[in-house]
């Protein structure tokens, strides 16, 4: 309702004034009453309107109230066009493609578009106001491979950190899929290719028949030369234990080992960080007894040690954030030094 007031003055005779107002009212469809609406309540008059609801038998609840049931109405409105408008987060994965059943055909980058809004048990929750771990990449490999293309080829099992089968190259770092979270950022794709140079089978599964060969030699169990006292079991204080942190929680996933240039080059003779961690990890038990001939079988042959130029190639990719670097350097340490070295350590 729009109302038009002019005030004008006429005398007459000189002595009399009055005002004359003309108000010129304009009816429109909108309701008398909103004269009446109260200044905290003046808006948007689709809200404030006393008009009836379309379908009041949609809020049963609300009856005798019909600004609620306005509202009410208002709001289901405004969901039904927020989740019909939203944008996707469509996130592209390139994908190392090659099968031995196609050994003429040469390895290749496959693009995958994934939405990262229904992408795993996070992902409805998943959107570009949450943290990226929200979503590992394994998630999404699992949804590719699910919807898009059955025939990927890759490995994984527990999916908590702990297997190290899924193993990989991702945006150019050796990690585990399950642990690596996805980035958040859908301008630029993310690239996965299989655990550098090593002979892959298909897609992102490699050889792994050296590496665990490897691990083999380095006798990873506990070698006594007499049984237990009490004949059930070998007791090791606190302290003795506490020195295994940083060794026993390898999960042999191989990103350490795959990411060492020294290792690159001599496969064969080079044992590798994590068979060195594990290898130092029974030399530093206080339950074995055979820590000398242990570190005598690693310098038999120069290059099995030796070999390593503290890169740290292996401690900046591990996905346990251990350091085999430091510890390769421990075992050289003590070899040379023997016996001096303990006391050191208890330093």
């Amino acid at each position: 309702m729009q109302i038009t007031i002019f005030s004008f003055r006429i005398k007459q005779d000189k002595t009399q004034s009055f005002s004359i107002g003309i108000a010129r009212i304009k009816k429109q469809k909108t309701y008398v009453k909103e004269l009446a609406t109260p200044r905290h309540q003046q808006g948007d008059s689709r809200v404030l309107s006393r008009s009836e609801p379309k379908n009041q038998s949609d809020f049963p609840i609300l009856e005798g109230h019909p600004a609620a049931q306005q509202h009410a109405e208002i709001a289901l409105d405004t969901h039904a066009t927020v989740k019909t408008n939203i944008k996707k987060l469509v996130k592209e994965f390139r994908i190392y493609r090659w099968s031995a059943d196609h050994p003429t055909n040469k390895p290749f980058l496959q693009s995958y578009f994934v939405d990262l809004s229904d992408c795993g048990p996070y992902g409805k929750f998943y959107s570009k106001h949450f943290s990226s771990k929200d979503g590992p990449v394994l998630d999404a490999l699992q949804k590719i491979k699910a919807e898009s293309d059955s025939s990927l080829s890759y490995r994984r099992s527990c999916r908590e950190g702990i297997c190290g089968s899924c193993s990989m190259n991702i945006d150019g770092t050796n990690t585990v899929a399950c642990l690596k979270p996805i980035d958040g950022d859908t301008s630029k794709p993310t690239i996965i290719t299989p655990l550098p140079h090593m002979f892959v089978i298909k897609d992102l599964v490699v050889d792994l028949t050296n590496f665990y060969q490897q691990y083999k030699t380095i006798e990873p169990w506990l070698k006594t030369r007499k049984p237990p006292k009490d004949r059930r079991e070998y007791r090791q204080s606190p302290e003795d234990r506490k020195k295994l942190d940083g060794l026993y929680e390898c999960i042999l996933c191989a990103c350490c080992t795959t990411s060492c240039p020294s290792y690159w080059w001599n496969p064969e003779e080079f044992l590798g960080p994590a068979a060195l961690l594990n290898a130092y990890r029974w030399i530093r038990d206080s339950r074995d007894d055979f820590t000398g001939e242990r570190l005598q079988a690693l310098t038999e042959n120069q290059k099995r040690l030796y070999r390593c130029r503290t890169i740290k190639n292996c401690t900046a990719t591990c996905p346990k954030s251990l350091n085999p670097a430091d510890t390769i350097n421990k075992m050289k340490t003590k070899r040379l030094l023997s016996q001096p070295v303990k006391w050191l350590e208890s330093m």
